[in-house]
């Protein structure tokens, strides 16, 4: 009798293992407004500018993009001070991601994340054939000394995003030197930055001079978020020229539409967009933390776009009946069983309307 082998085609060996990511939900009953805060996108949308540079690239479809991305890395490295040739334009830092599992990770290798970090680190890690190990964190932020405790002479790469997300935390500066002093030297050190333009602390660096100065060290960072540009797909990781090499050897040679790069030159150059991004967000992080708390629901403290908001099993009722409850009203947050955080829901910094809105429909589920 013919196996399942000769039957048909079969995927690698562990792929089938892999739990598929689930994005954030959308979907609410028919006729309730829409106030979606599941997927940390930005309330103001991206740039006035990008929208007219997108749309600008209408007459001219049938034309392929430029495969190195050259105007884009020009304008990333004069927003950043930082020389253009150690630039990689991605399909979103996601699949900067990928590249980077595909090309330094195989079979026998090992490769760390922290204990609530992104779950795409977790599936590339898998689809690479390396094995993936877990660093607990301490008071849902990254423990430097859990990661390196867990650094053996099959450890290849380490993920740390910081901020993290869903749990909103960071760590120094000083802590992610420490980090990359105590790895060797063969270790790849991967900064994911996803969120550092919300940050607004004195201790804090995306990762920018350690790459300069380190072979072993890579920066990610991505249009999807304060740039409002997740549509879109773009990302871009700045590293040392060694790992830009590789990494545009095995890239697909057209991995950034032609859309896609005119929107985010534009949207790059519009520090006012930015700038008036971030103010919202810092004000109403702030007033949503202020009175979820007053709710007597725990948050942790967060330097991004979302709130990790818990509920006590003092209150009564679960995340999960918070969830659907909030749904029903139009609200929808995040999920985050999948990161072990059951009895929590993860909440974007929206529209006024939809920060007050949440909180009320909070107030009253739980006086219900």
């Amino acid at each position: 009798m013919a196996t399942a082998d000769q039957i048909r085609p079969q995927p690698n060996p562990g792929t089938l293992d892999i739990d598929a990511y689930v994005p954030g939900k959308s979907a609410v009953p028919a006729g309730v407004k829409l106030h979606k805060l599941s997927a940390n996108e930005t309330p103001l949308g991206p740039s006035p500018a990008a929208k007219e540079a997108y749309a600008a690239l209408a007459g001219s479809l049938e034309d392929y993009p430029d495969g190195s991305s050259s105007e884009l890395r020009e304008a990333i490295a004069r927003r950043h001070g930082l020389n253009a040739g150690n630039i990689v334009v991605g399909n979103g830092s996601d699949e900067l991601l990928c590249l980077l599992a595909k090309t330094y990770l195989r079979a026998g290798d090992e490769a760390i994340y922290t204990e609530h970090g992104f779950l795409v680190y977790r599936i590339e890690i898998l689809a690479a054939g390396a094995t993936p190990v877990i660093a607990p964190e301490r008071d849902k932020t990254t423990d430097v000394d859990a990661i390196l405790e867990r650094v053996t002479d099959k450890t290849r790469m380490v993920f740390l995003a910081n901020p993290n997300n869903p749990t909103g935390t960071y760590i120094p500066m000083s802590d992610v030197r420490r980090l990359h002093e105590g790895l060797p030297s063969n270790v790849l050190l991967v900064l994911d930055a996803a969120y550092a333009e919300y940050v607004r602390r004195n201790d804090y660096e995306s990762g920018v001079e350690l790459v300069a100065e380190s072979e072993n060290v890579v920066m990610t960072r991505t249009f999807s978020k304060i740039h409002g540009l997740a549509g879109l797909r773009v990302g871009w990781l700045y590293g040392p020229d060694h790992v830009v090499d590789a990494l545009n050897r095995v890239r697909g040679p057209f991995n950034v539409s032609a859309a896609a790069h005119a929107a985010a030159i534009a949207a790059i150059s519009d520090r006012d967009h930015v700038d008036a991004s971030v103010a919202h967000n810092d004000e109403w992080r702030e007033w949503t933390t202020v009175e979820l708390k007053k709710l007597d629901l725990g948050v942790t403290p967060s330097v991004g776009n979302f709130l990790l908001v818990h509920f006590p099993s003092e209150t009564g009722r679960t995340a999960a009946e918070a969830d659907a409850y909030l749904t029903e009203r139009g609200y929808v947050l995040r999920r985050v069983a999948g990161y072990g955080l059951p009895d929590a829901l993860r909440m974007t910094i929206g529209t006024e309307e939809a920060c007050r809105g949440t909180v009320a429909a909070l107030a009253e589920f739980l006086n219900d």
